[in-house]
């Protein structure tokens, strides 16, 4: 099949560029033509990209519809494949040209005017559907612009009603976990076009086995912003009265917040921020740490770092947000820690650096689950039969 792709962003960035990509390499070992279309460079990683995608499309802030009509005359694909995008025009191309549509839904983007679905304030996790309300109860219409001049933009309310009504007219929209299908049907999404397909990590799950050593290596990988709770983290290891060295891996906008917070808190000498590396690099640390940590405060979608610890037999210790539970199971292969809670989550990595025999206990049936449960070559295999389907039955979905 030919399969174009669309996203806002080129090249490496945050878990959803991640999933992009591994899921490309492994479209185009099995034979399928890839193209993309695609907003602005990231800086990172752009060659692994150009090699994923010989046939590629750049998107300007100007006249995306008519762009859009563009790529899809000279590519002409069978699905359209699409991601991360907000921009309307380029939604109303798409749509306008008959192509059969699929959108992964990776995070809150589509149906949240601020994008995480908790408040920036309180950290309350938001339990509403797009409505009113995010204007005059929460103030969405003011959302953080890490890009423009100044700190914050407009976000219109009106804007992101039209957004979710054209996502609506996709064929499928696949998400990775039932807590974000909820999300979709809380907001009107038809429960007939939805999908779940956990995004799986690649990798294999006779991956080498970490030994859990004395080392006590403790690793946190993801963007380091503030709805991945770094900081929380942060406050959770002073409570920690075992030996431990912590990596965290990953860049963001809180990285500088973190670090001055890490330093007040005296942890300068056990917790390294190495910013950005390699999956490569990333994978010899799973393979050597004690404990994989997922303390984000947001609601995550689904959470898959997790999963690739557990891949080497680490147990995993994480905030009951979101997607995670579906996936984190307390007791049986990591702790499921009330959210927001420090002292329990400091309590959890004490017990696993203190109990070696219950941490592989725990990492040997995190192995089991991923095995069982999430293997990469049937996530893919999965994608290709919704673009299989999508595409032999468009007339049936144009006629719904």
């Amino acid at each position: 099949m030919k399969l174009l792709f669309v996203h806002d962003r080129f090249g490496a960035f945050a878990g959803a560029e991640s999933n992009i990509m591994a899921t490309a390499i492994a479209l185009k070992r099995r034979g399928h033509s890839l193209g993309l279309m695609h907003g602005a460079s990231t800086g990172k990683g752009e060659q692994a990209w150009s090699d994923a995608f010989p046939c590629r499309f750049g998107l300007t802030t100007e006249g995306s519809e008519a762009q859009v009509g563009g790529a899809l005359r000279d590519f002409a694909p069978d699905v359209a494949y699409v991601h991360k995008m907000a921009d309307l025009g380029v939604i109303k191309g798409l749509l306008a040209s008959g192509t059969p549509l699929v959108r992964m839904v990776h995070d809150h983007d589509l149906y949240c005017m601020r994008s995480y679905k908790y408040n920036c304030l309180t950290r309350r996790v938001c339990q509403r559907k797009a409505s009113l309300f995010c204007v005059f109860g929460c103030g969405a219409f003011l959302a953080r612009d890490r890009a423009g001049r100044v700190p914050v933009k407009w976000v219109g309310y009106w804007s992101k009603r039209e957004e979710i009504d054209l996502n609506k007219r996709f064929d499928r929209l696949i998400v990775g976990s039932e807590y974000m299908r909820q999300e979709l049907l809380r907001n009107g999404f038809d429960p007939d076009r939805l999908e779940i397909h956990a995004p799986v990590p690649p990798g294999e799950t006779r991956a080498l086995r970490s030994n859990l050593g004395d080392r006590n290596l403790l690793v946190f990988a993801g963007q380091v912003v503030r709805g991945k709770g770094v900081d929380v983290l942060l406050e959770a290891l002073a409570l920690v009265r075992m030996p431990f060295e912590c990596f965290v891996f990953g860049d963001g906008n809180h990285r500088g917040y973190c670090e001055k917070l890490c330093r007040r808190l005296g942890l300068s000498d056990r917790v390294h921020f190495k910013g950005y590396v390699p999956q490569a690099e990333l994978a010899r640390s799973f393979a050597e740490c004690s404990v994989v940590l997922v303390p984000s405060v947001w609601p995550e979608p689904f959470g898959a770092v997790g999963l690739e610890g557990m891949r080497h037999g680490v147990p995993v210790v994480g905030f009951d947000a979101g997607g995670i539970r579906e996936w984190l199971i307390d007791g049986q292969n990591g702790w499921l820690v009330p959210w927001m809670d420090r002292r329990a989550f400091a309590g959890r990595i004490e017990q696993l650096l203190e109990d070696k025999s219950l941490a592989r206990r725990l990492g040997e049936n995190g192995l089991a689950t991923v095995a069982g449960r999430y293997g990469f070559s049937s996530y893919v295999a999965e994608l290709e039969n919704v673009f299989a389907r999508v595409s032999d039955n468009r007339p049936q979905a144009l006629a719904t």
